[in-house]
Order: structure tokens, then sequence, then C-alpha cells
């Protein structure tokens, strides 16, 4: 069993929920800005939930490549997505506004490391032609 696709499914999941929850129950009770930023957390979490099933199917990748990059990514998607769900939700304090920008910073991270993790596959495979 995959546990990193085991993880990305349910975050998909969760996106879906999330975002026919923001959709439907939130509509009326968020403002204008809450609700644009609680929409742009779904579609990052959305985003990275469609290139985690991509990293993790994808052969060429070894089992460690793929972790690292899981890892960065849910790392980045629960930093990222969840401080903004937190504070719009009201369950945390807007204290936690600093938590937000490193999830970004570790979903940055996680496409720097998974573009030279593609850079290094295809070097390999040329010398080796």
């Amino acid at each position: 069993m995959n546990k990193n696709l085991s993880i990305t499914s349910f975050l998909g999941a969760l996106t879906i929920i999330l975002g026919a929850f923001g959709a439907h129950a939130l509509k009326e009770s968020l403002n204008v800005s809450e609700l644009a930023s609680f929409e742009t957390a779904v579609r990052y979490q959305m985003y990275h939930v469609l290139v985690l099933l991509f990293v993790n199917t994808y052969s060429k990748f070894t089992h460690k490549i793929k972790n690292r990059i899981s890892y960065l990514f849910f790392i980045g998607v629960l930093f990222f997505s969840g401080s903004i769900y937190a504070i719009t939700f009201g369950v945390a304090a807007k204290s936690i506004w600093f938590v937000t920008p490193l999830g970004g910073l570790f979903l940055i991270i996680g496409w720097l490391y998974l573009g030279v993790s593609s850079l290094k596959k295809n070097n390999y495979k040329s010398i080796s032609k």
C-alpha cells in the first residue's frame, strides 16, 4: 500500500468537502474577502492533490524522492491551507498569520525539489543512452 497515495486521496476528498461547504454553507456567513481567502486555500489544496497524484504514480521517481516531495507538499498544504481554514473558521486567532507564508515556502521548496529531481532523472537517461 502506498501511504502517500492514501493521504493524497484523503486530501482530495477533504478538498471537495471543504469546497462544497464553502460554496454553500459559508457563502452567507463570510464577507467577500474571507470567502476569497477560503477559496484560495481550497484551490491551492486541490492543485497539490493533483501534483501529488502525478508524483506518486510516476514510475521514474524513486520511493525516496516521492516521499520527500510528498512530505514537502503535505506540510505545505497543512500550513498554508490549514492556517487559512483555521483563521476563517475562527478556530485560531489571527495570531497564526505567519503559518500561511511558511506553508507557502514548503510548497515552493516542494516544487523546486520536484523540478530538480526531474532534471536529474532526465540527465541520467541522456548519459546512459
